[in-house]
């Protein structure tokens, strides 16, 4: 007999599209335990910048949030390996896992699967790649992989060297173990205006409640200016404000706009896990968005309307 599928419920959508109060509501009402997707709020320290809203949590268990310390390496095999543990975790303790968030590469390693392996360091391999050039090692990962998850990969010396070093690693090693999946999954989809009104409002919120002065304090702990810029959108041009280069008017509009633009590769991405097979059923959290999901996860035999 086949062992059966554990049910999971994924909740996405671009980022002030309210999906952490939706999860907390759900998790509540369906004794859930909350995941999340973020590649960013997995670090100490940096909360109003990723949005971590942690007291909406409040009494809600909640994993894969303040896990390891900023400019710590934590990659896409960091974020699948946390994830089985957390929901195997939930499971075990039989309360419903409860997958949030907006990073598309990590719903999508979850989702459909990544096959992902543990690669130690190659010492012999590193010194083998010293001698080639930035053309030389793209060529040799894209020979070895022709189709990159994250195309940053190729710009950046030690990121390809260790994507390489993966690569190479995955012919002899065993991939993760999975576990096998029942996904129901749901996507927050707002009309534009309402979109950037929000992103607008909660970018003055996050100013008000001391983006800066957290980003100031990250820098006051030793976290170097280059790996802040490296999380993007908020921490790159609050540095570049507390470096004297933007005005604190600028920095509002440049990030404003840097928001919006972020928020369309999202609603991107998720197109794109569509036209992949995902099915996605979207609601609109201006209606009545908790109303809507907890009829269709009653339509598949997870609690009542």
């Amino acid at each position: 007999m086949a062992a059966m599928k554990t049910p999971l419920i994924v909740i996405l959508g671009p980022t002030a599209s309210g999906k952490t109060r939706l999860a907390v509501a759900v998790a509540r009402l369906l004794d859930g335990e909350i995941i999340s997707a973020d590649s960013r709020q997995v670090f100490r320290g940096m909360d109003i910048g990723t949005g971590k809203d942690l007291a909406e949590y409040a009494e809600v268990p909640h994993h894969l949030i303040d896990i390891v310390d900023p400019g710590a390496e934590f990659s896409v095999f960091d974020f699948q390996k946390h994830f089985i543990n957390a929901f195997e975790n939930i499971r075990d303790r039989h309360r419903l896992p409860i997958l949030c968030g907006g990073t598309g590469l990590y719903l999508d390693a979850a989702l459909r699967r990544y096959r992902m392996v543990e690669v130690p360091p190659n010492p012999a391999l590193r010194t083998e790649l010293a001698a080639l050039d930035l053309p030389q090692l793209q060529q040799r990962l894209l020979a070895l992989r022709a189709r990159q998850h994250n195309t940053s990969d190729l710009q950046d010396r030690e990121r390809i060297l260790r994507a390489i070093e993966i690569a190479e690693g995955e012919k002899q090693a065993p991939p993760l173990p999975l576990p096998d999946l029942q996904p129901l999954v749901f996507g927050l989809r707002l009309e534009r205006p309402e979109l950037r009104r929000r992103i607008t409002e909660r970018l003055r919120q996050r100013l008000e409640q001391g983006l800066i002065e957290e980003v100031a304090a990250l820098r006051q702990q030793g976290v170097a200016d280059a790996v802040l810029e490296y999380y993007g959108l908020e921490y790159r041009l609050v540095v570049q404000h507390l470096q004297g280069l933007l005005n604190r008017n600028d920095l509002f509009q440049k990030l404003n706009s840097a928001i919006h633009q972020f928020a369309k590769r999202q609603e991107t991405w998720f197109r794109r896990m569509e036209k992949q097979g995902v099915i996605i059923h979207w609601l609109n959290p201006a209606g009545q968005p908790l109303k809507a999901l907890l009829a269709i996860t009653a339509a598949h035999g997870l609690g009542s309307p």
